[in-house]
């Protein structure tokens, strides 16, 4: 059973979070209406917590800089952004202060709560509205990172994606591009969720990147 802290400004959506959390084997173990409250109550809890849900837009000590200070003090703990916002300054500055995840509010209760588990497994979890968003940011980075190094190429870092995958393996990086997610490829593909991990693991190990979005903007060239 997930320990899960839920920081919003919003009483009526943390009452509906606490609810559907509950409901589907997850305790919820505090309730927050701003970063310093979230804070007193991690250092009053007597039990670790999982993970965090967390908006970004509040009174007090907002979102971003809660991010950053638990991920200081609470490295083990998760955190997933949920949020209303997804422009392209607290996307990079919530996950460059080390989110873990990335939703919108009207993501949906089951997409909440697949995220939860896919973050406990390990994994990133974007909204797609969020993805489109960074990876047209990494896409412009890069492009301005080789216009300024095109003088000197021990700047630039290439990949080989001309490797032989599989048919299976294809078809996955095509959804991956559209900004599917775990789930939603395994809905698509009528095969399991673990199963599209093992290929996406392999995938990694293929191209030699390790990171998602990465691989994405690099399946866009």
């Amino acid at each position: 059973m997930y320990k899960v802290l839920l920081v919003d400004d919003e009483m009526l959506l943390l009452d509906s979070l606490e609810i559907i959390l509950s409901l589907n084997n997850m305790e919820v173990i505090g309730k927050a209406n701003d970063g310093n409250a979230a804070i007193k109550i991690l250092e009053s809890l007597k039990v670790d917590c999982d993970i965090a849900l967390v908006d970004l837009n509040m009174k007090g000590m907002g979102g971003i800089e809660l991010i950053k200070v638990m991920k200081e003090k609470y490295p083990k703990i998760k955190i997933l952004v949920l949020t209303t916002f997804y422009d392209d300054k607290n996307i990079t500055e919530a996950i460059a202060g080390g989110a873990d995840g990335y939703l919108l509010k009207d993501s949906g209760k089951d997409v909440i709560l697949g995220a939860v588990t896919q973050i406990m497994g390990g994994i990133t979890v974007l909204d797609q509205k969020v993805m489109v968003r960074l990876t047209a940011l990494m896409n412009n980075n890069l492009n301005n990172n080789l216009s300024n190094d095109s003088d000197d190429s021990t700047h630039n870092t290439s990949y080989d994606l001309s490797i032989d995958m599989t048919e299976r393996e294809k078809e996955i990086c095509s959804l991956m591009v559209e900004g599917l997610t775990n789930r939603q490829i395994a809905e698509r593909l009528y095969i399991s969720e673990g199963t599209v991990k093992n290929y996406i693991s392999n995938i990694y190990d293929k191209t030699g990147i390790h990171d998602r979005v990465k691989l994405i903007v690099e399946l866009k060239k």
